[in-house]
């Protein structure tokens, strides 16, 4: 007997869309999330050159102003009358009071321009910064926003496996206050508790379809398949290409010295090898998360700032010197602690620091780095060496290569 309506189907399309990693509310919080970091990032340049504008301005105007004041005293001390024989003469055209004159109308003018578009400055300036801070509340609020997403999605993935089992003994309002959380409107939470509690009303039917279409896999098979898919290519492919951007077609890493760059990759894939050897031999060091908590804080983070998968990750990779070591470091450069939100492996790379003094010492600056962050993922300390070697083997100076391109 089919009891699967199209206002079912429909409505159980949205909760599978919700259990799955392609959640709109997590795809959503992802764009948003995005956006953010790219504000933040902009504003980040934005400060630093208008910062870099005040300076100049405020050099400009003080030189102006002295100069000025000098040639001013200078003038005075000339009389036209002790010099009209040579000035004649030579047909010179020479009046020290109509200089003064002109000297004494025009300065004012700009140093009065100068200042005006110092002030111009000082308002961007104090704008961007207001953006900035903005932005970085943002993302840490999108953060708490995602992990709160994620344990809801978990505990809808829940209550869906037991109502599979057939073994679901939750009531009404349990179901109904999560779906809330998901925005559905009172009959849509109404209609799914029904399906969930009473799945054999639609929901046995529609996980049936599910697995004909995907090969008689559950859905949840599927999302678990899916995941491991992805994981599988990442190990198998460890290094990352150079992403295209609009303003930066011509790929460095890809036209310079083709032999030497397939020797490189060589060198780089034995690398790779190497450290997970050296992974699986090295003792991991055991910590909860409360004690890591209490580890961040002490560092001067907000634990708050870090999801659920960042825990993990930390903790699967937990190394106390190391984390202590690059925080400090971090810190010595005058880089925000926000550079590791969103680049936790960084947090735990015991090579960050040497790669970071790697790129100073060819001219890139901190500030570079911060809105790069990618190249130190990117690139272990071998592989960081031997792509600057190659630049510079092709004649280019990695100095002036744009970290993005690397």
């Amino acid at each position: 007997m089919k009891n699967l309506n199209s206002e079912m189907k429909l409505l159980l399309d949205k909760l599978y869309n919700l259990r799955g990693e392609d959640s709109i509310v997590l795809v959503s919080i992802e764009e948003e999330r995005q956006e953010s970091i790219k504000t933040k990032e902009r504003t980040f340049k934005q400060t630093a050159e208008l910062q870099d504008k005040l300076s100049k301005l405020e050099s400009e105007g003080q030189i102006l102003a002295k100069e000025g004041e000098s040639f001013k005293n200078a003038l005075q001390t000339i009389r036209k009358d002790e010099f009209v024989n040579v000035l004649k003469e030579l047909n010179i055209s020479f009046d020290p009071n109509k200089i003064k004159a002109e000297l004494d109308d025009k300065l004012p003018k700009t140093l009065n321009e100068i200042a005006s578009e110092k002030t111009k400055a000082e308002e961007e300036l104090v704008n961007a910064k207001d953006e900035m801070n903005k932005a970085a509340t943002k993302i840490e609020e999108l953060g708490i926003r995602k992990d709160e997403a994620i344990k809801n999605q978990e505990m809808l993935n829940r209550y869906f496996s037991l109502a599979l089992e057939g073994n679901i003994s939750i009531t009404r309002d349990e179901l109904t206050s999560l779906l809330a959380k998901f925005n559905f409107t009172e009959e849509e939470q109404r209609e799914a508790a029904k399906l969930i509690m009473f799945p054999e009303d639609g929901l046995y039917e529609y996980e049936d379809e599910l697995k004909n279409k995907h090969n008689g896999k559950s859905i949840s098979d599927v999302f678990k398949d899916a995941r491991e898919n992805l994981d599988s290519i990442i190990v198998e492919n460890p290094v990352i290409e150079p992403e295209k951007t609009e303003d930066f077609h011509f790929d460095f890493m890809k036209d310079i010295t083709p032999f030497a760059q397939k020797n490189d990759a060589q060198k780089l894939e034995v690398k790779v090898e190497d450290t997970k050897e050296e992974k699986v031999e090295s003792k991991k060091e055991e910590i909860t998360k409360d004690e890591l908590i209490k580890v961040l804080s002490s560092l001067g983070y907000d634990y708050l700032n870090f999801t659920s998968n960042d825990f993990e990750k930390i903790l699967e990779n937990y190394d106390e010197k190391t984390i202590k070591d690059n925080t400090e470091f971090i810190k010595s450069l005058n880089i925000s602690l926000d550079f590791f939100s969103d680049n936790i492996e960084l947090l735990y790379d015991k090579e960050m620091k040497e790669k970071i003094e790697k790129l100073t010492s060819i001219g890139k600056l901190p500030q570079d780095i911060y809105l790069n962050p990618n190249i130190l993922i990117k690139y272990d300390l071998n592989g960081l060496n031997s792509a600057i070697e190659l630049l510079s083997q092709s004649g280019l100076e990695p100095k002036n290569v744009p970290l993005i391109a690397y």
